[in-house]
């Protein structure tokens, strides 16, 4: 056995209250190494009357990678506090004490030491990562405003263009599209079966994107006012659809008061201080196009990247803080928002964005802080900063899958398990999981355009734990290559959209809807994995309700293995039924619902035992008082 390879950090994803009465303890150990794992523990102040080191809980392995396995146990202490260690038995029948002091030989003499236990002092409920339950039931729609639906001519900006006029639009284009636009939109959302819009800036901003705002506090008037936002929002309440909006806090633009104060009075300037200026004069790049401001190289002040015209702001500058946390506070309190996006959230301080969630959920309880994080994020999700993050890491390894074919479906699941054994469970559940956005090219286009590609893949997408969100025009067939051109026009001609892909879209949403609970909480096994055969097959599972999953993207058909008696289908695509067999052809799934009511008797029998210790150890603790 390789102990070096066992690894467990208390008070992390390793260690964590999931809910009232549910701790969860995590292990790793390395591949196929370990043949079983046992949790020893109990409360310090009773190991030597008790010596329940005696007395071990055995571990189940819930996931594996090519280099590691992870063993877990929901456990729970009567006195919420607990002491423990791990009992590992490797394959080779070595067996050991895996403590906080390190590794031992599995005998008394080491187990009956207080002090080489990992300790959970006292599980407070108050320390435990909370996100919002409704996050988890949530389908999300992300709306680029200026390219949705122009729905009030008459706040065009000046020289906008004819409705998807040109194929491919440039970077500074405008189109008209606003918040009439995405009101009258909304029932289009509502049949889509959405219940969470997600739109990119709406704040007054010089650009397109308006990511480079000019002010927080107003609405672009080219989208409109803040009484159309505010029947925005309360429209799409409505219609049970819950708001996020994108905060740019990392930066400003160059046509913000702010700056343009820098520009006028330089070192003199009353704001000097809420940037990162390395020198003066500081430079004015504001005659450049927007090509050259998107790559300016490097200027005498920070920047988002290298544009020009996002100068970085100072959020260490007591200033600023109370400027953007004002802002924060006030769209939720006064407009009734239910989320924020953060931009470009790794670049700002984790000192910033502890005050934020402190100060904004202090407003409103159940808002839902989404970070625009692109790697493994653990430091922002810890329960203090950020409720999730945009899940690219873990999504992007069903891209590589599905699209670029440069993953087996073994390599496929080793590396969404790593990602998902990086979160405590209830960060899983809430974890805003997409395929494409404003910042990448559009899924039918890293699809090579193939259509039932792209079923396949959105179907592993809504399968998985994590909330869904579809770009807009995803239901309706839009292409695009990388920004500017992921940024097309909706379309709205029913003449050209593509009813097909729509009917699928609203298919697949009832679908996650529908069994919303399983693929959120329940958890997953991998069964049928035939990497000759481009092959996946798993379950998801949560009391005695199953889900079983197939997909083939191998160019020749797969058939499925037996399933339990009793197991119907509920949702496929490019699948069929052949005499007593079930056939899915290249880019097919089907997915089987099932009751296992023997798993529900077990269950029972299981709650009613650990009543029973449950009681036993009361009775124990009321007769040693």
């Amino acid at each position: 056995m390789d102990t070096a390879a066992i690894y467990h950090r208390s008070e992390s994803e390793y260690a964590y209250l999931y809910e009232r009465g549910h701790y969860h303890i995590r292990i790793r150990t390395k591949a196929k190494d370990v043949e079983s794992v046992e949790l020893i523990s109990g409360d310090p102040y009773l190991l030597d009357e008790e010596k329940w080191y005696t007395d071990g809980k055995e571990m189940k392995k819930v996931a594996t990678t090519n280099m590691h396995d992870y063993w877990m146990i929901d456990t729970h202490e009567p006195t919420k506090r607990m002491a423990y260690g791990f009992r590992v038995i490797g394959k080779d029948g070595i067996e050991i004490f895996y403590s906080d002091q390190g590794v031992y030989p599995f005998e008394e003499t080491f187990l009956d030491q207080m002090n080489f236990y990992f300790r959970v002092p006292y599980i407070h409920e108050i320390d435990a990562f909370r996100a919002p339950k409704w996050a988890a039931e949530t389908i999300w729609y992300q709306i680029f405003p200026e390219r949705f639906r122009n729905g009030d001519e008459s706040n065009n900006p000046e020289g906008t263009l004819p409705w998807a006029s040109k194929e491919h639009p440039s970077r500074d284009d405008f189109y008209g599209g606003d918040l009439q636009g995405v009101l009258d939109g909304l029932d289009h959302l509502e049949e889509l079966g959405i219940n969470g819009i997600y739109f990119t800036p709406v704040f007054e901003a010089h650009s397109n994107h308006k990511y480079d705002t000019i002010d927080y506090k107003e609405i672009d008037p080219d989208f409109g006012d803040k009484d159309l936002f505010k029947k925005v929002v309360d429209e799409a309440h409505k219609r049970g659809m819950r708001v996020m909006i994108d905060a740019v806090f990392n930066h400003l633009g160059i046509q913000s008061s702010q700056w343009q104060d820098v520009l006028e009075n330089q070192e003199e300037s009353k704001y000097k201080d809420w940037f990162y200026i390395h020198s003066f004069p500081v430079e004015d790049v504001s005659g450049l196009s927007t090509e050259e401001l998107e790559n300016v190289g490097r200027v005498n002040y920070d920047t988002f990247a290298f544009t020009g015209h996002m100068p970085k702001l100072n959020t260490a500058n007591p200033e600023v803080q109370e400027y953007l946390l004002d802002i924060a506070t006030y769209w939720v309190r006064e407009f009734d928002v239910d989320a924020w996006r953060l931009d470009v959230a790794n670049e700002v301080d984790h000192y910033f964005w502890k005050r934020f969630f402190k100060e904004t959920t202090a407003v409103k309880e159940d808002l839902y802080i989404l970070g625009e994080i692109w790697h493994s994020s653990q430091n922002w999700l810890n329960g203090d900063e950020f409720h999730a993050v945009m899940n690219y890491a873990f999504t992007d390894n069903i891209e590589n899958y599905f699209f670029k074919k440069i993953l087996s479906p073994t390599r496929l699941i080793s590396s969404l398990n790593s990602q998902l054994m990086l979160y405590r469970k209830q960060t899983t559940e809430v974890m805003f999981n997409l395929l494409d956005s404003h910042d990448t090219p559009r899924l039918l286009t890293k699809a090579g355009g193939d259509k039932s590609l792209v079923k396949s893949a959105m179907a592993f997408l809504y399968s998985q734990p994590g909330a869904p969100c579809m770009y807009y025009g995803t239901e309706v067939g839009l292409e695009g290559e990388g920004d500017p051109d992921c940024r097309k026009c909706m379309i709205w001609d029913e003449n050209k959209q593509d009813h097909d892909m729509l009917r699928f879209s609203k298919e697949l949403i009832r679908f996650r809807k529908k069994y919303q609970p399983i693929l959120s909480y329940g958890e997953t096994e991998w069964h049928d994995v035939r990497d000759d055969e481009q092959f996946l097959g798993f379950k998801r599972k949560l009391g005695n309700q199953e889900l079983y999953f197939f997909f083939n993207q191998d160019e020749d058909e797969a058939f499925l293995p037996l399933l339990p008696h009793g197991a119907h289908k509920v949702f496929g695509f490019n699948d069929e039924s052949y005499e007593n067999d079930e056939i899915l052809y290249h880019n097919g799934f089907s997915v089987y619902y099932y009751v296992d009511n023997e798993e529900e008797k077990k269950q029972r029998l299981m709650k009613k035992r650990k009543r029973a210790k449950k009681r036993k150890v009361l009775l124990e603790a009321i007769k040693s008082n």
